[in-house]
């Protein structure tokens, strides 16, 4: 019988690292910053391949595209998480407020919200009232207003994987337009772009621990539909010179 003493003792600080939801902030913004990068720049390539015969036009739109879309982007993701953080920040101000002014409808509170969960009347007053004693707010913060370490957004971290996600993600259809033959490049655009979405699909729902089958399939339906809808503009409207 062996004995492994390598295996660390099971915590559990140890034990929820492990758990997926810890990734949920900065992959939910990377893949959305990446999955956009892809489709909007290889959009806006088949969108103008399609009304164009020459490589120059298109590479102009390409590259203008991919550093809008990346700046806008990450300042769009800054603004929207900052304001979320000085929603939760105003929600913790009042906590704080409503516990020094009337404690003891909070204590009750608190134990109403463990009774909904499914402890008996007399648990949830006793277990309200140890938390209310170690730390009130923290209690409040987390039980309450269900704001704790894992769902607390991070504006600069979210800033950062959506711009750096869109920049990489981007550049990939730019290599198709320098590379591909100017002939039917929108048809190349299309099936490398398909590509480049089963690969993030994929990539996504293995580090988020979700289905591989169906990330792909939603990812590549909505891309289609998109580079799709540009082709038509660009046939539409061009001008083939």
């Amino acid at each position: 019988m062996t004995n492994d003493k390598s295996k660390p003792t099971l915590t559990i600080d140890n034990y929820l690292d492990n758990h997926y939801i810890h990734r949920s902030n900065w992959l939910r913004a990377a893949v959305l910053g990446a999955n956009d990068g892809i489709i909007s720049i290889s959009s806006l390539a088949i969108g103008i391949a399609a009304a164009s015969t020459s490589r120059e036009p298109i590479i102009l739109a390409t590259v203008a595209g991919l550093v809008a879309g990346a700046l806008s982007m990450a300042a769009g993701e800054y603004v929207s998480v900052s304001s979320q953080t000085d929603t939760e920040k105003a929600d913790i101000e009042r906590e704080k407020v409503e516990l020094s002014e009337m404690p003891e409808e909070e204590l009750h509170i608190l134990a109403q919200i463990y009774e909904k969960r499914g402890l008996k009347k007399e648990t949830a007053m006793q277990v309200a009232l140890e938390l209310t004693e170690k730390d009130a707010l923290a209690a409040h913060i987390r039980d309450e207003l269900g704001i704790n370490e894992i769902s607390q957004a991070n504006p600069i971290q979210a800033a950062l994987a959506s711009g750096a996600s869109f920049t990489i993600g981007g550049v990939l259809p730019l290599l198709v337009v320098l590379f591909a033959p100017v002939k039917g490049m929108e048809y190349w655009l299309y099936g490398s772009t398909i590509l480049f979405l089963i690969l993030l699909g994929a990539m996504s729902a293995k580090t988020g621990g979700s289905s591989i089958s169906k990330a792909i399939l939603r990812i590549t339906i909505w891309g289609t539909i998109a580079m799709g809808l540009s082709a038509g503009v660009g046939y539409l409207f061009g001008v083939k010179v």
